[in-house]
Formats: C-alpha cells, sequence, structure tokens
C-alpha cells in the first residue's frame, strides 16, 4: 500500500489513467513534461530509456502509455525521487521503471556510457544567478535554476549516454535556442526535430521541444506550431490531440 506524507496528494496525469504523487512544497509536472513525453521518438516493444531530472516521476510515467521499453528516472532531490518511487508503485509499474536519487553528472559513470537509446530531460530553465531570492521555495529554486547541473552538462551527459543513432529529446525555453542548438553540437546530438508552443494564438512561443539524433546527418524538420489555449481559455484540439497523430 502507497503512503502519502504531510501536503502530498494523487493527482491524475494528463490525458491518461495514470496517478502522480504531487506536493505543493515541491516542484509539479506541468504540461512542458506532458508535451516532451508525447513528442519524443520511443521504441514500442524494447529499448533502454533515461530521463534525467525526472522530478517526481510524471515523464517516466507517461511514457509507460508508448513504449514496453525500460525507463530509468534520476533525481538529485530524495524528498522528490521518494515521491517517484510511489507513484511508480501506485501505477504498478515498478517493474517497468527504475528510480534513481543521484546527481545527473553522476550517471555516465554509474549506469555506463552509451547505454540507452533514448534520453528525456526538462532540466532547470534558469541561470543560477535568478535564484538569487531567498524566499524562493529550495525545491523549487533546484528544479527551476541551474544551481547543481547546467544546460550545457545536461546536453554533455545525455550524449554520453546515448548509444550511437540514440535520440535525445528535451524542452526548454524558445530564449535558450541557440545554446541548446550549439551545445547539442558541439556534443554530436544532431538536432532534427524542432516544434514551438505557444500560449495561444498572436502569442509569442513559450516553450520549446527539440530532438537529436547521436551522431546524426544533418538535417532539421521544423513540425507545426501548437497553440495550448483558445480565445474562452480552453485547450485546443492542437493540445489534446497531441501525440496522436
Amino acid at each position: 500500500m502507497v503512503t502519502l506524507e504531510d501536503n502530498e496528494r494523487i493527482d491524475v496525469l494528463f490525458d491518461s489513467n495514470l496517478k502522480v504523487i504531487q506536493s505543493k512544497d515541491v516542484f509539479a509536472f506541468s504540461l512542458d513534461a506532458v508535451l516532451l513525453a508525447k513528442f519524443v521518438y520511443v521504441p514500442i516493444q524494447k529499448g533502454s530509456l533515461i530521463d534525467l531530472c525526472t522530478g517526481n516521476g510524471a515523464i517516466p510515467l507517461m511514457l509507460t502509455t508508448r513504449t514496453k521499453g525500460h525507463i530509468t528516472g534520476i533525481e538529485l532531490q530524495p524528498k522528490l525521487h521518494d515521491m517517484a518511487k510511489r507513484s511508480a508503485l501506485l501505477n504498478h509499474l515498478e517493474q517497468q521503471i527504475s528510480f534513481l536519487c543521484d546527481d545527473v553528472k553522476n550517471a555516465p559513470e554509474r549506469l555506463g556510457k552509451h547505454q540507452f537509446d533514448i534520453v528525456t530531460c526538462n532540466p532547470p530553465y534558469f541561470p543560477k544567478h535568478q535564484a538569487s531570492d531567498r524566499n524562493i521555495n529550495e525545491h523549487l529554486a533546484i528544479a527551476r535554476h541551474e544551481i547543481f547541473i547546467t544546460l550545457e552538462e545536461v546536453i554533455a551527459v545525455s550524449s554520453q549516454l546515448l548509444k550511437q543513432k540514440g535520440k535525445a529529446a528535451f524542452v526548454h525555453r524558445p530564449e535558450r535556442l541557440m545554446d541548446i542548438m550549439m551545445y547539442m553540437r558541439k556534443y554530436h546530438l544532431e538536432p532534427k526535430r524542432i516544434q514551438f508552443i505557444y500560449p495561444k494564438k498572436g502569442k509569442p512561443a513559450n516553450i520549446l521541444l527539440i530532438e537529436g539524433t547521436k551522431a546524426g546527418k544533418e538535417g532539421l524538420k521544423v513540425l507545426p506550431p501548437v497553440y495550448v489555449y483558445d480565445e474562452q481559455g480552453h485547450y485546443t484540439e492542437d493540445v489534446l490531440n497531441y501525440g496522436r497523430r
């Protein structure tokens, strides 16, 4: 039986029957994670997948609806790691998902280089200096800001973990696009697919999805834009049907 700690609750993951343990005290999953889990290419029958900076395990949980491969999630914060493990138990997915509590930078040595077919990551978005506000919750600050890992380190580790021709997919902010593509090429992850997500028509994009292939050939495909909300503030068909087409 899965027990909840103080301030924890059970939520249903977006557009699924899966349940995830959340808490107001730590970073909760968002649409970014949902879109990444639906965007990334995954092998259907088998394969080794890993989700870096996994938080409470939302992305590995959602990936189980698309693949029978084994999924590893790695999370630095013990509280989030424990929530992720209990969420896997809650959904009876502990045989398909393994969670490790460790620094992502240790993953290549701990798990082995060139062992994974797929890497996903919803990394901290903001530079460390923007986390100077002492009123920020420590758990939230670590999840949102590059306190323990930078964008370059995330991409470098992803490349080390991947097999040749394996795929890495990231969700980030559009303003970091040039950095992302620069680092991907630096670490031999050739950008192959990119998609911009807009809060609504007429507004600038606020989410970026990008996937690269380890030692892949040049050739980038820009996918159609996705608008999250319609004029009435409801989710659009783009979002409700994302990943089904």
